[in-house]
């Protein structure tokens, strides 16, 4: 039976090794809301990669509703999957349920903390405070990413909806969660750092 499964082992392709797994921890814009299957950020991503020659598997780690808090409550168990880099979308339901800042960096700063002593690539991505808040939180929550960046040397993507925001034509009906053509402009824009991150993988 050994010679049977070594030569089964042997016989297998060089290239059959399994891709570079990428997790994207998020909230309902990680996870698709609204969407069919195939067409939230992570999946896009993952074909956008594939489609360049990269061998990568873009893991969807979203939950709608959820918080920073729910984000790392639930990490150790999203790195079983084995990923070698995270990128973080967290802090949305944050900001409009008008969360203490310190709170929700406390909660960022713990991840990428955890992501990085397991030996992970980061990429962090950016939030915006609703306006209805005031400046005086705007300020405070809008702070959050730049010093968590700026603190653990990770790359920032500084606003998840850049492009997308407000713009009906790239919106589903809620204003909030982006459509098909919205999750394509997020996709174009945020790539080049996932190939960026890939490549210092790789290396």
């Amino acid at each position: 039976m050994a010679l049977v499964v070594g030569w089964l082992l042997s016989a297998l392709p060089a290239g059959a090794a399994e891709p570079l797994k990428i997790l994207m921890l998020g909230d309902s814009l990680t996870a698709g809301y609204g969407l069919v299957k195939g067409q939230s950020v992570p999946a896009r991503l993952d074909q956008a990669l594939k489609a360049g020659g990269v061998d990568v598997q873009i893991i969807n780690a979203g939950v709608s509703g959820d918080t920073s808090a729910g984000g790392r409550a639930r990490l150790a168990w999203a790195l079983a999957d084995g990923p070698r880099g995270l990128i973080i979308e967290l802090g949305a339901n944050d900001g409009l349920r008008g969360l203490d800042p310190q709170q929700t960096f406390a909660n960022l700063d713990a991840i990428i903390s955890q992501a990085k002593a397991a030996g992970l690539a980061v990429l962090l991505t950016g939030m915006r405070a609703p306006p209805n808040l005031g400046p005086e939180y705007g300020d405070e929550f809008n702070r959050i990413y730049p010093d968590l960046a700026a603190r653990h040397r990770v790359p920032l993507y500084p606003f998840f909806l850049d492009g997308v925001v407000a713009d009906p034509a790239l919106n589903q009906a809620d204003g909030i969660h982006p459509n098909p053509d919205g999750v394509a402009v997020i996709v174009k824009k945020l790539l080049p750092l996932v190939k960026a991150m890939i490549s210092a993988i790789e290396k």
